[in-house]
């Protein structure tokens, strides 16, 4: 069944037992296109059901900064700790209703993140050539070349600086307010859980973006621009172990 409100809203709240790492996302830009959610389904391990807003599936790409990678009672590594991010991900719910978030793909240029996400968290992270630059003008440019392809995504924006919060019942409280992700493993179908403070949302303006991951996951590339755009200066965030679902 579909999620109702008090689902959502449960998830917000950390899970009673121990985390085991902290994170810091930064400069996040969410784009987001819409799909047939026949489309999406086909694409899900069996146990999870897409998600939808308004009768739409949502698949989005998002570009961002890891810093302050660490286990609990570790302090971070110089050249280890801080690396960067682009991951597609699409929004999913199981049979319980509990929202979520399915990866397709992340791609991170630190080849020991890449390796410990594979083997303790069963996502399919990839190897990347990633930079990020800042203009003189404040625009972000982030560049991603997966190791495996030829191909370099360019991802041009610029953060407002308003900040906001998602609003219950909004398209913007579906994309961002998710703290649950699920993984498949040798074993089944596994959840992980993050806290954080909700998002601060900024209107973001976006020059140049890239839809080549949605290829590289054989999903329907999209032709025509993001029809969702969101940004946020980002957020400091703890970090669960896996769980196996059951199903």
């Amino acid at each position: 069944m579909p999620p109702d409100h008090e689902q959502r809203e449960a998830l917000r709240a950390p899970p009673a037992r121990p985390f085991v790492m902290h994170q810091r996302w930064g400069n996040l830009l969410f784009l987001h296109w819409s799909f047939d959610p026949k489309v999406i389904q086909a694409t899900l391990p069996a146990g999870l059901q897409v998600d939808t807003f308004e009768g739409r599936a949502w698949v989005g790409v998002v570009p961002f900064e890891m810093r302050g990678i660490r286990p609990r009672f570790c302090p971070p590594v110089p050249g280890v700790s801080d690396f960067l991010e682009m991951n597609l991900r699409t929004y999913v719910h199981d049979s319980n209703g509990a929202p979520g978030v399915w990866f397709y793909s992340l791609d991170c240029d630190q080849l020991l993140a890449v390796r410990v996400a594979r083997a303790f968290f069963h996502l399919p992270y990839h190897h990347a050539r990633m930079s990020l630059k800042k203009s003189a003008e404040g625009m972000l440019r982030y560049r991603s070349q997966r190791r495996s392809d030829d191909h370099e995504s360019a991802i041009d924006y610029r953060l407002g600086t308003t900040v906001r919060h998602a609003r219950r019942d909004t398209l913007e409280y579906f994309l961002a307010e998710r703290y649950l992700l699920y993984a498949l493993a040798p074993s089944g179908l596994h959840t992980g859980r993050v806290h954080h403070a909700p998002y601060p949302l900024v209107n973001a303006e976006v020059a140049e973006w890239d839809t080549r991951l949605f290829a590289l996951a054989g999903l329907p590339e999209p032709a025509r621009a993001p029809e969702h755009v969101l940004g946020s200066p980002g957020v400091k965030v703890r970090v669960w172990a896996l769980e196996k679902t059951g199903l």
